[in-house]
């Protein structure tokens, strides 16, 4: 009989250290599982980088408009306007002599092969007059730097950031600050800067604010607060 309580006592010695090992691994478990659940509730600044890059990308590039062919003067199509003028200057457009109500308008050999190597270039014909519509992508709008994101409670996050313009060859064409525009009189220089799209593609870095949420697809960009 005393044998038997010695090894039962021995037993319930070795249980004991046995179910605190299996307390802590399970508690270590626990509190990992905790902290896994907890990082992702935080947005990083790497997939707010993403998110906020493809958010720029979504209005698409800035572009711009102009005719070739026999092109007639209207409100919407001025052949003689600052921004055909600037084309011209550029070495892509050659404006001829008025024929009756109608100018003629046609690309250089350097404005063809521009328009047959960039990207994105879009080309049509105007059922009406004849006339080559092309619309051509001039600059888009990039992420400047890493953003500061700021987390703002369970599943919610706020993401201040800057963006920059990134102009192709014919967006630095149409850079405000540049030689080209600067040729034009104060008048025409604000026509082009209001109607079309010349801008200061190289100025200071614009800033912006983002808001973000966690759903069940991860996180996405949320209404502003």
């Amino acid at each position: 009989m005393f044998e038997q309580e010695i090894e039962m006592e021995q037993r319930q010695s070795s249980v004991v250290p046995l179910l605190l090992i299996i307390l802590m691994i399970v508690a270590f478990v626990g509190v990992a599982a905790y902290y896994v659940v907890q990082n992702q509730k935080v947005l990083p600044a790497t997939e707010a980088s993403n998110l906020i890059a493809n958010s720029l990308k979504e209005g698409g590039p800035v572009t711009i408009q102009f005719r070739t062919g026999m092109v007639i003067a209207s409100v919407a199509e001025r052949p003689h306007g600052p921004n055909y003028r600037l084309l011209e200057k550029a070495g892509l457009l050659n404006i001829g002599k008025d024929k009756g109500r109608a100018t003629p308008v046609t690309l250089t050999a350097q404005g063809r092969k521009l328009m047959a190597d960039l990207p994105g270039v879009s080309k049509s014909k105007d059922a009406k007059d004849g006339t080559d519509i092309y619309v051509v992508p001039v600059a888009e709008r990039v992420l400047s730097g890493t953003p500061q994101v700021t987390t703002m409670g369970m599943g919610r996050a706020k993401a201040e950031f800057t963006w920059a313009w990134a102009p192709n060859q014919v967006g630095e064409l149409l850079d405000a600050s540049g030689a080209l525009v600067k040729s034009f009189n104060t008048w025409d220089r604000g026509t082009l800067i209001d109607k079309f799209n010349v801008k200061f593609y190289h100025g200071d870095p614009t800033k912006g604010t983002l808001y973000f949420a966690r759903g069940d697809k991860g996180w996405q960009i949320a209404a502003a607060e």
